[in-house]
């Protein structure tokens, strides 16, 4: 199944009635759309291969959550636990964000206008981001060194790659 990807900031203030109009506008289009918090993301390609693999779960019908919003979450961490899952979602506050949009469709994107701003997306990693990849992830400064600071993006991957052999 295809799926759209955008960038884009978002406000909110009351997480449940923001993830209410979220699914709301799934049923109405007959999509299905998750709102990473790119502050946890390693850019547009983390947010491709987490939902990606999401949906192949579903499909292979040995889901580890019991959404396909949630499992795709879990994978963007890397981990069977909800409670990290969840950190990977949207906050109370100012979010900036990766919305995936499955299968994609111009209704969606035009109604989720209501709710985020579409933006550019970010050319690079800044240094504080990157360490907070390392943190998350536990990717450490002699595995950094072995790969290239350049490639941290790849390792990430490998560890939304890494919970389908760890299940």
């Amino acid at each position: 199944m295809t799926t759209g990807i955008r960038y884009a900031t978002v406000t909110v203030d009351d997480p449940a009635a923001l993830l209410a109009a979220v699914r709301w506008i799934g049923e109405e289009t007959g999509t299905r759309i998750v709102l990473f918090d790119a502050d946890r993301m390693a850019g547009r390609a983390h947010a491709e291969a987490a939902i990606a693999h999401a949906l192949r779960s579903w499909e292979r019908g040995d889901p580890i959550a019991r959404t396909v919003e949630m499992e795709a979450l879990l994978y963007a961490a890397g981990t069977r636990q909800t409670r990290i899952g969840r950190t990977f979602g949207l906050h109370q506050g100012e979010n900036r964000c990766w919305i995936a949009v499955s299968p994609p469709t111009d209704r969606a994107w035009t109604l989720l206008l209501a709710l985020v701003e579409y933006g550019t997306e970010p050319d690079d990693l800044t240094p504080s981001h990157r360490r907070r990849l390392c943190d998350l992830f536990g990717i450490t400064p002699a595995e950094l060194a072995v790969v290239g600071e350049d490639r941290l993006a790849e390792l990430v991957l490998e560890r939304v790659a890494l919970l389908d052999a760890n299940r």
